[in-house]
């Protein structure tokens, strides 16, 4: 039943909803944070051999926040393995 729950709200979902961790205008550390997000439970979500479609909620936030150019350069540098960020 809840994962019935959560398979509407990404289904109904139109953009990034009010997050309390980050209260500011500036939404960069939002972007950055869902990205990760996305990114981790992808990982973690194969490694278990659970179903992945549920991390597509901050693949859809990271891409509403996130300017295009930014997300190109960053999965590029995941690529090359030269990314920042831990995942």
């Amino acid at each position: 039943m809840a994962e019935e729950d959560i398979e509407t709200k990404i289904k109904n979902y139109k953009t990034a909803p009010f997050d309390s961790r980050f209260p500011n205008q500036n939404q960069t550390r939002n972007c950055w944070q869902n990205y990760l997000d996305f990114h981790r439970c992808q990982k973690a979500m194969t490694a278990k051999g659970g179903n992945v479609s549920v991390c597509e909620w901050y693949q859809r936030v990271y891409q509403s926040l996130c300017p295009t150019s930014w997300v190109t350069d960053w999965d590029e540098q995941r690529a090359e393995g030269t990314f920042p960020g831990k995942i």
